[in-house]
């Protein structure tokens, strides 16, 4: 059976399904006007999104809606659109609620199961619910006196808050509820489904197609690769692009780990003048981003017709899709990634994406059951762009070198004090300003790093990394006692939201 999550444009969408796969149950995300097959449908689930119920404009319940006779979870916009839609009335409110909030169970529900009476929830919302439709009880309300859930005990459950998100503490057993207690489902899906079904889906749509592959040697590219790979083998070529915006090594590290280890079909392309040139004199990030993954795609295609390909396969996961606005018609854009809203209108190639509805931390899972190397699917994330937008402004060699080793002693650093496995993502940034020091006695002027080191689980929130003082202190001292051109290390503390995790 199905759990429908119904896409309203919130950032969180996918974040619903995830936590319900998590559980053991399978998910599918549809957009609000999308048709849809109702016979196997368990739970519906209205996630929240950025529009006002009362905007001339808001989306609205589905056409088939009034077809499908099961249970529903409405969540923060999900709610307060059935409410209004049974009759209950939804208004600006004079106050706000966003993040954390203290709720109180003000009537036992099946819902609430094994919750205690006051707990903390995550909350985004400006409007709430005046009046409740005719039928419908006041289950929870928050400390401002909002109505924060409430039921008609038969077909509809409503939340204010976000159960999806981690900040709810007891999100993950509100869902698991709703589908178990309430909905009568049965946990019956994993990820090696997931991995036997996309393995079967990508023989049938590929086969008979010669295939090449984006490969990186990050975690999402790499698993991306090797799926493929499973399904149709000699026929896909993975293609490792030098664009001169790697890591300190990687251009050749990478191409042999993936050639003597998981022995793949592969090619390294020397593109570093190509790229540098294009993006000579930008500053902008999103051109930039843009920039690079028109130049990647051009790559591509050259080796394509050479290889007679015309599939290429790339790592995009979830995070990319939503940050770059293309996981739905309501979704805000937050910036362009290159294998999603970086790619050019046209091009020549059909876009083979197998992970692109999965999170970070499942697709390290799915990493574990292809049999991936650890080193590769624990290794922290890295983006597409690369350093191109971990140095804010114009790329050049030299700001290119300066980072590479300065991002070099803070990968190295972590792995020998052992916090590179225990932190998410870490990174230097290197930043357009200059800052006076000293250096032998004289006056220097060099450029500010910033470091950044984050925790999270699948990308969407994260927090900074509670670094010891004394391995920031020995980070600092190795970088500016061997990095030529850096005068002054900093370290970011701000989490997402509301900064993202990388600078650009």
């Amino acid at each position: 059976m199905r759990i429908l999550v119904i896409d309203y444009g919130s950032q969180y969408t996918q974040l619903i399904a995830r936590v319900i796969r998590e559980l053991g149950y399978y998910s599918q995300v549809v957009q609000f006007d999308e048709d849809v097959e109702l016979s196997d449908i368990g739970a519906v689930i209205l996630s929240g999104g950025p529009a006002s119920v009362y905007e001339k404009d808001a989306p609205k319940l589905p056409k088939w809606f009034s077809g499908y006779a099961g249970k529903v979870l409405g969540i923060c916009y999900g709610m307060q659109l059935l409410s209004q839609e049974f009759g209950g009335i939804v208004e600006p409110g004079k106050t706000g609620e966003y993040g954390r909030t203290e709720i109180e169970i003000t009537h036992k529900d099946l819902i609430f199961s094994e919750i205690e009476a006051r707990q903390t929830v995550w909350m985004s919302h400006t409007d709430h619910i005046r009046k409740l439709p005719k039928g419908f009880r006041v289950t929870a309300k928050s400390k401002d006196g909002i109505i924060a859930a409430a039921t008609d005990g038969k077909r509809f459950w409503l939340l204010q808050f976000h159960p999806e998100v981690r900040h709810t503490v007891h999100g993950r057993k509100i869902i698991e509820n709703f589908l178990s207690k309430i909905c009568g489902l049965l946990p019956n899906w994993n990820l090696q489904d997931f991995v036997k079904q996309k393995i079967e889906e990508l023989k049938t749509c590929l086969s008979g197609k010669r295939v090449i592959a984006a490969l990186s040697g990050g975690v999402d590219s790499s698993v991306a690769c090797v799926l493929v790979h499973k399904a149709i083998g000699e026929n896909l070529l993975n293609v490792f692009v030098d664009h001169g915006l790697l890591r300190k090594n990687e251009e050749n590290e990478v191409p042999r780990v993936f050639k003597e280890m998981l022995g793949l079909n592969l090619i390294k392309i020397d593109a570093r003048d190509l790229f540098l040139e294009k993006l000579k004199g930008v500053t902008d990030p999103e051109g930039k981003r843009k920039i690079i993954g028109e130049q990647f795609i051009r790559v591509f295609e050259k080796q394509a017709q050479d290889h007679g390909a015309t599939h290429l396969v790339q790592g995009t996961i979830y995070s990319d899709v939503i940050e770059s606005a293309h996981s739905g018609k309501k979704t805000a854009a937050i910036k362009s990634h290159h294998n999603v809203g970086g790619l050019p209108e046209k091009m020549n190639l059909q876009i083979v994406e197998p992970l692109r509805n999965l999170f970070k931390d499942e697709v390290r899972v799915v990493g574990e059951i292809l049999g991936i190397p650890r080193s590769i699917i624990h290794r922290q994330p890295f983006p597409g762009p690369g350093l191109g937008v971990r140095i804010v402004g114009e790329v050049t060699q030299e700001k290119l070198a300066i980072l590479r080793e300065a991002d070099n002693i803070l990968i190295e650093t972590l792995k020998e004090t052992g916090w590179y496995e225990k932190t998410w993502q870490a990174f230097a940034v290197l930043l357009p300003v200059r800052s006076v020091g000293v250096r032998g006695d004289q006056r220097a002027y060099e450029y500010v790093l910033a470091i950044r080191s984050v925790d999270s689980v699948e990308g969407m929130t994260a927090d900074w990394s509670r670094l010891p003082h004394e391995i920031l202190d020995l980070i600092s001292r190795r970088i500016l006692n061997t990095v030529k051109g850096i005068g002054r290390v900093v370290y970011d503390i701000s989490s997402k939201p509301p900064a993202t995790i990388e600078w650009e």
